[in-house]
């Protein structure tokens, strides 16, 4: 996995926003900026890298929070919520930069006993209203508070979890896919949350959606990073060339407490 002991989250999520080409020239219609984060709590307190973050790059004039409510699906949440926020903004030039990436600083921050491990990665995107290079069609997501609780300690809650897990997962990617007005055989991609491959095996087989159809380079290479999967495989899809002008895709998530999230974009 790739971790970085001496490194900060700031360290951590310079590199991923310095990256972000569409950015440059344009700080000044940022209007929000999300940290869509796993965990609650992030860094000591009175430690606030996330405006250090805005000194860094010119936007302190921005109204920035971070968004946790649903843990490892916060990004999905973060852009759904930007969304609204821009939609409801008079200047069609407002933009809200999003940013994801967490470190492995405690034992519930590295790994879900029986799932997953985690890795320190960071991503950035930015979210306009209106049309985009890739358009967002649906969103949906569920909750089950039932499963808000220490999966490490608590055998028999991760053993319902786990049961619980595969149709919750189908639920809310299928509600995505009906809200967009799309179908399994529409879909060109899904990009997962890299929980673990055996996990997307089974979804596949409840699905019938095809396995290479799914992007899991990652969940090897680089691991489970917290909310910023769905940025992270995405820039990977990009890269390698998987979508085309219009082409749909699907990015799923879940966060434990236990939140699934799922939203249908077109390219």
């Amino acid at each position: 996995m790739r971790l970085d002991p001496a490194g900060s989250l700031l360290d951590l999520l310079v590199p991923a926003v310095a990256n972000l080409a569409e950015l440059s020239g344009r700080e000044h219609d940022v209007r929000y900026v999300l940290h869509a984060r796993s965990m609650p709590v992030g860094v000591p307190y009175p430690a606030n890298p996330l405006h250090e973050l805005l000194d860094r790059f010119g936007l302190r004039h921005a109204r920035a929070f971070t968004v946790t409510h649903h843990a490892c699906a916060a990004s999905l949440q973060a852009v759904d919520l930007a969304g609204r926020l821009l939609a409801a903004d008079p200047d069609p030039d407002a933009l809200a930069l999003v940013v994801a990436g967490e470190k492995t600083f405690t034992r519930d921050a590295q790994l879900v006993p029986e799932a997953a491990v985690f890795a320190e990665g960071a991503a950035a995107c930015l979210v306009r209203a209106g049309d985009g290079p890739d358009r967002v069609l649906s969103y949906a997501s569920k909750q089950l508070g039932e499963f808000d609780g220490r999966l490490a300690e608590d055998q028999e809650l991760t053993a319902r979890y786990q049961r619980a897990y595969p149709q919750a997962m189908v639920e809310v990617m299928t509600a995505a896919l009906e809200r967009a007005g799309e179908s399994w055989e529409s879909l060109v991609l899904v990009l997962p949350h890299n929980v673990n491959r055996i996990s997307w095996q089974r979804l596949c087989r409840a699905t019938g959606f095809p396995l290479e159809k799914v992007v899991l380079d990652n969940v090897r290479s680089v691991g489970h990073s917290f909310a910023a999967d769905a940025f992270i495989n995405l820039h990977t899809a990009l890269s390698g060339g998987l979508l085309r002008s219009g082409d749909r895709y699907l990015i799923a998530a879940s966060g434990l407490g236990a939140t699934f999230s799922a939203m249908v974009l077109e390219h």
